[in-house]
């Protein structure tokens, strides 16, 4: 049978729309970006105990005195944690897009409640959407939206809306049909029936379909993380590429708690708004004991609002509107390049990626630019450079390991210089497999190793140079396979064997921190199937040296030895994760005048 080309036509749609609807993308992204923005301004401008007291209000209004303590209890942990930043951009995130959402979910599912047309319409489209792999949608996004919260928020919106559609249909139609047409009988307007009757019963079950919304929106939120969309997702995110359990678990928690807030003040808000569930409330309040009566109380909606409105005043009359501040480091007349531009820097989870990101973040912002790092997966990086969201990055291996992405994106792309190198790629397999020594020692051997050698992420451009030139040019291709995972994936099969003293070929570069904690052997290649050694090179969007020049140039001549980077990299490991700023700030203590080295203005000299 022939191949269907469906991924080409799905690709020349996608060329199509970008070409031709641009403005419409360009506007979306505003209105989102936008409503971001606004959300998140709010969210984070109290000092994080006094917003948690906040929604303790909130949480006192809606479900009682308990809740109210647990939420405070748990959003003052998520202070504790340093993840509160990443919290309430997540809380942005979630609660935009499940904004969007209703919006379009509700009339959708009142439409398709009242025209069997319009149902069957639309059942195979939310079959569709909520089937589809959630990581899918975030590839049309970033090509249409670029990288960040928009792309995110949207791919979130796709993902969350069908329970709200499905559970709108549902409410409406079951609402009594004796009750409708009772109402048609007193005259009463198809557009009131809807207003007044169908809705008021049917409300418990929008808003469990709202709940529903809200769960898979923070739930996708996390996965966003991956392109740029911040919060808790890009904490799990370098938790995951770091193998960093603690991290992961911190940023786990967290969602955990934000979760658990949203899943109970959404279930109660329903008991609240809806006729039945506040006739509910009023007669299980009357039968409760009296002693159980103060744990029960809530607030009234008037009472629970002048409690939000003192703490909102009392966090304007301290003066801790507007965020404390980053630290970062004051700016003296001569030394301002910057004035205040915002760089967009990009970065790979990997330890040499780090280290080189924060130590830049650090001089430009000595500069007196604004700089805002975050991290992205390896494709949507390149992407982002190509279409200017990103405006450089310092952790592209070439020629060889990011050849692919350079191919496709380098016409749009800067390359600023090397300034490491060079750099390894290799299979290698524990010390104690004594007869295994070179690539080729392998051939032969399939059924030592169970025909396997366990690789990383598929996207990384080392996993195709082995698929495509490494193992058929030592006969591997018949014998093994190369599974595909991810780095952690990768080191936590490693760290199985090699406590079993089993034979294992793992797929790993140098430098990289496995060979400090296991003997390894890494396997000589004859052939030279690998190429020469990679160098580290500093990549710019197109027009980045135009924008901004003297970072361009500062960049071209930056370099560092061997044991300045992993020096450097030991300071930010000692610093602790989330500390990375002072890890660099730590280590440039113990080398003065680099920072004028690597990016001279003035008087002061390279």
């Amino acid at each position: 049978m022939p191949r269907l080309r469906l991924g080409d036509w799905v690709n020349n749609a996608v060329t199509f729309l970008t070409h031709h609807f641009a403005w419409l993308f360009d506007a979306v992204s505003s209105v989102v970006s936008g409503m971001y923005d606004g959300v998140n301004a709010v969210l984070s401008a109290p000092s994080p105990l006094l917003m948690a007291g906040i929604l303790a209000v909130l949480a006192f209004w809606l479900r009682g005195l308990t809740a109210a303590v647990l939420a405070f209890l748990g959003f003052a942990l998520v202070d504790s944690v340093q993840q509160w930043g990443a919290a309430m951009q997540s809380l942005s995130l979630v609660l935009v897009a499940t904004v969007i959402t209703i919006v379009i979910a509700v009339p959708v599912g009142i439409a398709a409640a009242r025209r069997k047309g319009v149902s069957a319409a639309v059942r195979p489209v939310l079959d569709f959407m909520q089937t589809m792999p959630a990581f899918v949608y975030l590839i049309p996004g970033i090509i249409f939206f670029g990288l960040g919260t928009v792309p995110g928020v949207i791919a979130t919106i796709v993902f969350a809306m069908p329970p709200g559609v499905r559970m709108t249909e549902l409410g409406i139609r079951q609402v009594d049909g004796e009750l409708v047409e009772a109402a048609e009988a007193f005259g009463t307007t198809p557009r009131d029936t809807l207003l007044r009757v169908q809705l008021p019963l049917a409300l418990p079950t929008i808003m469990a379909g709202v709940n529903q919304v809200i769960m898979l929106a923070l739930s996708m939120v996390v996965i966003a993380g991956m392109v740029g969309a911040g919060g808790l997702g890009a904490q799990v995110f370098t938790a995951i590429s770091q193998v960093n359990v603690g991290l992961g678990f911190e940023g786990g928690i967290c969602v955990v708690i934000l979760a658990m807030y949203l899943d109970r003040m959404t279930g109660a808000l329903g008991s609240r708004v809806s006729p039945v569930g506040r006739r509910a409330l009023a007669k299980a309040a009357a039968a409760s004991p009296r002693a159980s009566r103060v744990l029960r109380y809530r607030p009234s909606t008037a009472v629970a609002t002048v409690g939000v409105v003192v703490l909102a005043l009392v966090a304007g009359g301290v003066g801790i509107w507007g965020g404390n501040g980053d630290g970062a480091p004051k700016v003296s007349a001569a030394d301002n390049v910057g004035k205040g531009k915002t760089v967009n820097l990009g970065y790979i989870s990997w330890d040499e990626g780090i280290a080189s990101t924060f130590l830049w973040k650090e001089i430009l912002e000595e500069r007196g630019y604004k700089v805002n790092a975050k991290t992205y997966d390896v494709g949507a990086l390149y992407t982002g450079m190509a279409d200017g969201n990103v405006d450089f990055q310092t952790d592209s291996w070439l020629p060889t390991t990011h050849a692919q992405y350079w191919k496709k994106y380098g016409k749009d792309l800067t390359d600023l210089g090397s300034w490491y190198g060079p750099t390894s790629e290799e299979i290698s397999v524990p010390s104690y497999v004594k007869d295994v020594h070179s690539l080729a020692d392998l051939k032969g051997k399939a059924s030592e190793f169970n025909g396997q050698i366990i690789g990383i992420e598929p996207g990384a451009g080392e996993m195709s140079i082995i698929k495509d030139k490494v193992m058929p040019a030592y006969g591997l291709d018949k014998e093994y396979t190369l599974t595909t995972g991810s780095t952690p994936g990768m080191l936590a099969e490693l760290q199985r064997d090699y406590a079993q003293k089993k034979p294992v070929a793992v797929v790993l570069w140098s430098p990289h921190w496995a060979y400090d904690k296991y003997s390894l052997t890494k396997l000589k290649d004859p052939m030279g199937a690998f190429g020469s050694g990679d160098h580290i090179h500093s990549l710019g969007s197109r027009d980045f040296p135009s924008k901004f020049p003297a970072v361009a140039g500062w960049l071209k001549n930056f370099h560092l030895s061997e044991k300045d980077l992993t020096s450097l990299e030991a300071s930010i490991q000692d610093a602790g994760q989330g500390n990375e700023q002072q890890g660099v700030r730590d280590w440039l203590k113990k080398h003065p005048g680099l920072v004028d080295k690597l990016a001279p203005v003035g008087g002061k000299s390279a």
